[in-house]
């Protein structure tokens, strides 16, 4: 799959205005419920100065691998909070490009309109490639919330000054929930339908899962061999 072409911000005032850029692009309502044939989900390792990007393409039925692509390479810009994409961008957009597949819906293991600029990977990765993007963090990066039911399927509304930003979504009863930001091209019900269905069996989605372990495993072989 052959993605838009990404600049390289210098500073931290060139990638804001990036992304000041490229969010008026953004599609945050989509084409409505669909049932997507393929997921990809999407993963960055570090340590030290290295990393390494995973994609993983899973069958949207049986959750099973498609294909499954990792770049090494090196972070490409600083650590700043609320810029993380573009540490990230250039070896995911890589792993992506040397997909034989194309995804229906690819899942970031981050955040999308919930976050301080509205503007985060989901959103960022996108638009660039045009696919239906959400996020689906760990934790609350940004904004409050209300504690949804405790049964599988319960949420509640991820506010940011005042705005809905995305859906704190419980998947598993009674277990930690995880929080849910459309990027690109879906809707937040959709979002959240998507992600219910990638978690059968445990809190995070199966996209998430298989991309975090094959990212260490790339890690891991990327740093014996820089030894």
């Amino acid at each position: 799959m052959k993605i838009c072409s990404i600049a390289a911000p210098a500073t931290a005032q060139e990638a804001e205005a990036i992304q000041d850029a490229l969010r008026p692009r953004l599609d945050l309502t989509g084409p409505g419920p669909r049932d997507p044939a393929l997921v990809a989900g999407v993963d960055v390792a570090y340590a030290d100065d290295l990393l390494a990007a995973a994609v993983v393409v899973l069958d949207g039925t049986s959750l099973d691998v498609v294909e499954q692509v990792t770049v090494p390479g090196r972070p490409a810009f600083g650590y700043v909070p609320g810029l993380l994409a573009f540490r990230e961008l250039p070896s995911l957009v890589d792993a992506l490009e040397r997909l034989t597949v194309t995804p229906d819906l690819i899942v970031c293991d981050g955040y999308g309109l919930a976050h301080p600029r509205r503007f985060g990977l989901a959103c960022h990765l996108g638009v660039l490639t045009g696919l239906p993007t959400i996020g689906v963090g760990k934790t609350a990066f940004v904004g409050s919330f209300e504690s949804p039911g405790r049964e599988r399927g319960s949420w509640s509304e991820l506010l940011l000054d005042g705005q809905v930003v995305g859906r704190v979504l419980r998947t598993r009863d009674g277990v930690k929930p995880v929080f849910v930001s459309v990027g690109h091209r879906v809707d937040l019900e959709t979002a959240c339908h998507d992600v219910l269905t990638l978690t059968p069996r445990h809190r995070l989605p199966e996209t998430t899962r298989a991309a975090d372990r094959l990212s260490r495993s790339a890690l891991k072989a990327a740093l014996a061999a820089s030894t």
